[in-house]
């Protein structure tokens, strides 16, 4: 199994005083690891375990259609199958693709409030409005009696235990960026080359584990192309008023509009997501419901342009104007031409190194949770990204190997930028601090805290 954050959280929510302990929603794309990470807990922690799938199992929606009476309903669900026993404060429920049955969701308040059984729920399509919409039978998400969390594929953090890099070597060199020491020269090489295998296998568990099954890029493309084809079916799916998922054709064509231009997107060289792109005169408000779609969904992240870098960051945000990157930079390799992830692994990559660098360092800061800016203005200055690092506002620049950081010096030495007097630097070089700008490789960008 591969060792993942998520389980840590777990504990600790099965740790909490039971009245703390609210049913537990985790939500995220297909395919990251939520199924699994959970049964793989239950199995660990508890005497009884009862697995209900509502995508695979529909006649189980009907349980829910009636009174919440708790005794009721695990009464109806242990003739679902004889392995299911009740067996109170040691069983653990876990509803899946619960997005698919929208009145178990709404059970979670009386499971609460009942005492006797964790639950543990798991989606793909939680924030999506067609699995949102309420027809008069639906009785509504339980506000205030669920704990929401979202898991995303594997960070590089994961990616090093997955390859044996033990805590203590992870701790080594966090303690060294904190002392803005250079990394050991050896233990640089080590950790760009991991990177660059990061970069190209992503975070997706299937793909990490053919990885280290394997060694063989080709079988990691294939199981990337199959999740990116996963991806597309989903595309446009919500639920009727019969909670019976349906495909909306013309939003599928539009979300594929989208999906489908990122990496030509990425390519310009102002990277800002244009509509017209996908078709002649092509609009915001035509594609709007699309990239929300997609962002939803857990697949995309967008990146939000600045009009000015004063605090708060997110009061001066233009809504209208942004980068849109992928969540696991292996599935944005795997959209690019065959032979990419080769180049990558070589360090030769030419003008789109740009965007898988910037994709790389946009999928870090999502899985840390830090909210993406970015500042441009017309005149053509412009930041790769802008963040808080020890509450102030820091720029980021990032390159692929070294270059210049022309933009980020021109706002350093403006007084009219007087919030802003840091710049970080992230590249393939050792750590380095000159003169405001404070240069770390990128492969220790997880371990920046707010």
């Amino acid at each position: 199994m591969l060792k993942r954050k998520m389980y840590e959280y777990l504990l600790k929510w099965k740790n909490k005083p039971k009245e703390e302990r609210k049913p537990l929603v985790i939500k995220g794309a297909r395919q990251v690891g939520k199924t699994k990470i959970v049964t793989i807990f239950g199995e660990n922690n508890y005497e009884n375990v009862v697995y209900l799938d509502f995508r695979q199992n529909k006649s189980i929606h009907k349980v829910f259609k009636g009174d919440f009476n708790i005794n009721d309903i695990t009464l109806l669900l242990s003739t679902v199958s004889p392995d299911f026993k009740f067996v109170p404060y040691k069983t653990l429920i876990i509803f899946d693709e619960i997005q698919d049955c929208k009145n178990a969701r709404s059970s979670l308040k009386y499971f609460y409030l009942d005492g006797r059984y964790d639950v543990i729920c798991t989606g793909s399509m939680l924030g999506i409005k067609g699995y949102n919409k309420k027809n008069e039978e639906d009785r509504g998400i339980p506000v205030g009696y669920e704990e929401v969390v979202e898991m995303k594929s594997l960070d590089f953090e994961e990616f090093l235990w997955a390859n044996d890099i033990s805590d203590e070597v992870i701790l080594y060199m966090k303690n060294i960026l904190k002392s803005k020491k250079e990394i050991p020269d050896l233990l640089h090489e080590k950790m760009l080359n991991l990177y660059r295998k990061y970069i190209c296998v992503g975070g997706m568990p299937e793909a990490v584990k053919t990885y280290l099954k394997t060694n063989d890029m080709n079988e990691v493309r294939n199981i990337q192309k199959q999740i990116l084809s996963d991806y597309e079916d989903d595309f446009g799916t919500h639920l009727n008023d019969d909670n019976e998922i349906e495909v909306d054709r013309f939003a599928k064509a539009r979300i594929l509009e989208c999906f489908r231009s990122i990496p030509m997107q990425l390519a310009k060289e102002n990277k800002k997501f244009q509509f017209t792109i996908l078709r002649n005169r092509g609009s915001s408000r035509e594609y709007k419901d699309a990239i929300e779609w997609l962002e939803d969904a857990g697949i995309i992240c967008r990146c939000y342009n600045l009009s000015t870098l004063e605090m708060p960051l997110n009061m001066f945000v233009n809504e209208n104007t942004f980068k849109v990157y992928m969540c696991d930079t292996g599935l944005f390799i795997a959209m690019l031409d065959y032979g990419v992830a080769n180049l990558v692994l070589e360090g030769e990559l030419g003008i789109a190194k740009g965007a898988i660098y910037e994709n790389i360092v946009a999928d870090t800061f999502n899985k840390n949770n830090r909210k993406l800016y970015y500042f441009r203005k017309l005149s053509g200055l412009e930041i790769d990204f802008v963040t808080y690092i020890n509450n102030e506002i820091t720029l980021v620049e990032v390159k692929a190997n070294s270059g210049n950081t022309k933009s980020a010096r021109t706002i350093l030495d403006d007084e009219n930028y007087k919030y802003v007097n840091k710049c970080l630097k992230l590249t393939s070089q050792n750590i380095g601090d000159n003169n405001k700008i404070f240069t770390m490789p990128y492969y220790l960008a997880f371990a920046l805290k707010e």
